[in-house]
């Protein structure tokens, strides 16, 4: 979004989008939403990683451990998706 809005990386308490106007990106806010898309990136690898070693490891997964980790994956790469639409929206 253009005219120095940020897409922020949490949802209000409807479930609707949250922007914050700034020019800058040096504020509390800006460090905050920085922050916390590090975050939800690094939860992400995370999730990454145990789903593999879940798949491979030596026994076989159960379907509820396998429920779990697509659920978690799911909210991981909806988490992504706002990240890249946040940051390809600050791109100049």
């Amino acid at each position: 979004m253009s005219g120095g809005m940020r897409l922020l990386p949490w949802s209000g308490p409807d479930g609707q989008r949250c922007y914050l106007s700034s020019d800058e990106g040096g504020g509390y806010l800006s460090q905050l939403a920085d922050d916390m898309e590090e975050a939800q990136l690094g939860t992400g690898e995370e999730l990454l990683r145990h789903t593999a070693d879940l798949l491979n490891g030596p026994a076989e997964a159960t379907a509820r451990e396998l429920r779990f980790c697509v659920h978690r994956l799911c909210e991981a790469l909806r988490d992504a998706l706002r990240v890249a639409e946040s940051r390809g929206g600050r791109l100049t």
